[in-house]
């Protein structure tokens, strides 16, 4: 092969970050797909089962995840036809939606934890605790760069 990367050292350190998040995202997503899960709808579960009751509005989930208020809908939509959650009218708002995750939501989280657990420990197996927290301290320092930038209109 002939190829040579012109990539920068600063481009390589992000391409890898990129590369790592991309192939996480691909185990995690094989994973729930077993359960009939996609890997955001795994996630709107976990953000249920960490509220307060088990529920929350529709809006702070989708705050939560970065994810638009249409393509929640859909989410939920599909979440609860499966029995994983249940879409309710707020009785203080009925414009405001809630969702609450099922007990079967529950489980399904309670089946995915260990793979789940397993999975995250052999992608960062070698790391020690501090390399984990040196690692997670200098994703945060990247994302509040990117979200300065973005708010100071540098894209």
């Amino acid at each position: 092969m002939n190829y040579r990367s012109d990539l920068s050292e600063d481009e390589k350190i992000l391409m890898a970050i990129v590369r790592a998040a991309e192939s996480f995202k691909r185990l995690a997503s094989s994973l729930f797909r077993q359960y009939d899960l996609s890997f955001p709808q795994y996630n709107i579960l976990r953000v249920l089962d960490a509220s307060e009751g088990g529920q929350t509005r529709i809006t702070e989930v989708g705050r939560i995840m970065l994810v638009s208020g249409a393509n929640m809908t859909g989410l939920a939509k599909r979440l609860e036809k499966n029995g994983f959650i249940q879409r309710n009218s707020d009785p203080r708002d009925e414009r405001v939606t809630l969702l609450q995750i099922t007990d079967k939501g529950k489980s399904v989280l309670k089946e995915i934890e260990t793979t789940h657990d397993d999975l995250l420990e052999n992608m960062l197996q070698g790391f020690s605790e501090e390399d984990r927290k040196t690692v997670y301290n200098l994703v945060r320092r990247l994302l509040r760069n990117i979200r300065r930038m973005i708010q100071n209109g540098e894209e």
